[in-house]
């Protein structure tokens, strides 16, 4: 399974970058896999404190994903569902993440966050997540937040869940992603 880079983008640099495995690529549908313990870069002020809102000034801090997780994404779709998976390789829940469409790069794909995410769980919950950042990202004209919400809520009465890849978790000897060569370039 080939390591790529999902980078975010802001300003013409490298906001934040994560590898993940590429499991499936088609027309149609993307599907990446990630483990605890892969490489990321994560932005930070000058005091080294993790910045969650693009700004004018940050530099890149070297980190480690955390979770069990696949990312599915139509091509062209203003977010991803992201799937939680237990260490056991039990489903847990979708996360929607709204964002620029993933546009293919040598590396990988390039997208930029809009900050707000829709969790849904499998007994009919769902919540919105960092709507606090999603205000914060508007006020810096990182995103225009009215719309951000309506996509959230068109999203949320047609929702991309399920996927089909539910019962197919990152496999145990998946081996922690590590970003390629270049990652950094834009």
């Amino acid at each position: 399974m080939s390591a790529v880079a999902v980078r975010e983008l802001w300003r013409g640099r490298v906001w934040l970058a994560r590898a993940w495995h590429v499991v499936e690529e088609t027309q149609e549908l993307v599907v990446l896999a990630n483990r605890p313990g892969s490489e990321t870069r994560l932005p930070v002020d000058a005091a080294g404190t993790r910045l969650r809102v693009p700004r004018d000034e940050w530099s890149l801090a070297p980190g480690r994903w955390e979770n069990w997780t696949l990312r599915v994404a139509r091509p062209g779709d203003p977010f991803s569902t992201l799937l939680f998976y237990d260490d056991c390789g039990r489903f847990l829940s979708w996360y929607v993440n709204f964002e620029q469409p993933l546009r293919r790069t040598p590396l990988g794909w390039d997208t930029l966050d809009w900050k707000l995410d829709l969790l849904a769980f499998p007994d009919g919950t769902t919540r919105r997540k960092d709507e606090d950042e999603l205000a914060e990202a508007a006020r810096a004209g990182v995103v225009d937040a009215d719309e951000v919400r309506a996509l959230a809520e068109r999203v949320a009465s047609d929702p991309p869940w399920p996927t089909g890849w539910e019962d197919r978790a990152p496999s145990e000897e998946l081996e922690p992603a590590v970003l390629p060569d270049g990652w950094q370039c834009v």
